[in-house]
């Protein structure tokens, strides 16, 4: 409870302190200055609060877009937790929920995925490999070749798995020579190129070894995408694309490969027919 009795009053409207303005006049000559400089100083008071807390219709409209997208990054956030399994707190790698999770602060404050979402981002459409316990988002989505300290693990004699940067679900896919080999995260995603070196290695993503056409369909003066999807028996499958523009029909035909097809995802480019 407030200790100040003034607390609970409402304050003066323009209208009311315009009201007293116009009174000072009927006042006696003795109490004009000093009733002029308290209603001065009150509506100086005024205008320092407003200066502070503007508020129009703009400012209401802001307001209102950045809660309703932090309402829609965290709603995310909770999807992607519960259908795909991502990292939490402990920066370890999680599975998908069976139960609506529960959330702590350090959840929020630590997860790397949501801060993800909050730059404008889109999850992954299955957990990020981890650099040294952390989500290591880069080595998916870059170029660039990562210098990385990394060992190959054998299996009856022959190259397994690799060990990057703390790592070990690293599967080696093939190997060229005893220092380069082609490793993949857990079975899902691009393929790497490893390259062994006694000092720092290197890892880098490798290009799509597959192509898959767009089409383009018109149909009521509207465009249409599908992609043209070739399964493993040789079969063609016409897939239908929620976009708009080309860019908009490469990502989610991406986003089609994660969900139906996520051991070649980044493996596949895409051409537009």
């Amino acid at each position: 409870m407030s200790i100040d009795p003034m607390a609970a009053l409402p304050a003066m409207s323009d209208d009311e302190i315009a009201a007293c303005a116009e009174r000072v006049a009927s006042l006696p000559e003795e109490h004009v200055d000093w009733v002029t400089q308290v209603l001065l100083e009150c509506r100086r008071a005024r205008n320092a609060v407003e200066a502070m807390n503007p508020v129009d219709a703009a400012d209401t409209t802001v307001v209102a877009a950045d809660l309703a997208q932090i309402v829609l990054d965290t709603a995310e956030w909770l999807r992607t937790l519960w259908e795909v399994g991502y990292m939490g707190a402990n920066t370890l790698p999680v599975p998908a929920r069976t139960h609506f999770p529960m959330i702590e602060v350090e959840d929020v404050l630590k997860s790397a995925l949501f801060a993800r979402i909050r730059h404008g981002k889109h999850p992954l459409p299955f957990p990020p490999p981890t650099r040294w316990g952390s989500p290591w988002h880069e080595v998916v989505e870059s170029n660039e070749a990562q210098s990385v300290e990394a060992e190959i693990v054998d299996d009856d004699g022959r190259p397994a798995f690799a060990i990057v940067d703390g790592c070990n679900r690293w599967r080696v896919v093939r190997a060229d020579d005893t220092k380069t080999f082609i490793l993949q995260h857990a079975g899902k995603g691009p393929l790497y190129q490893l390259t062994l070196d006694p000092f720092m290695s290197s890892l880098q993503r490798l290009p799509p070894e597959s192509r898959c056409r767009i089409l383009v369909r018109e149909r009521a003066g509207l465009r249409h995408f599908l992609l043209e999807w070739i399964d493993s028996s040789g079969k063609t499958e016409e897939v239908p694309l929620r976009a708009a523009t080309r860019e908009g029909a490469e990502a989610a035909a991406a986003a089609w490969i994660a969900r139906h097809h996520p051991q070649h995802y980044g493996q596949v480019g895409f051409e537009h027919a």
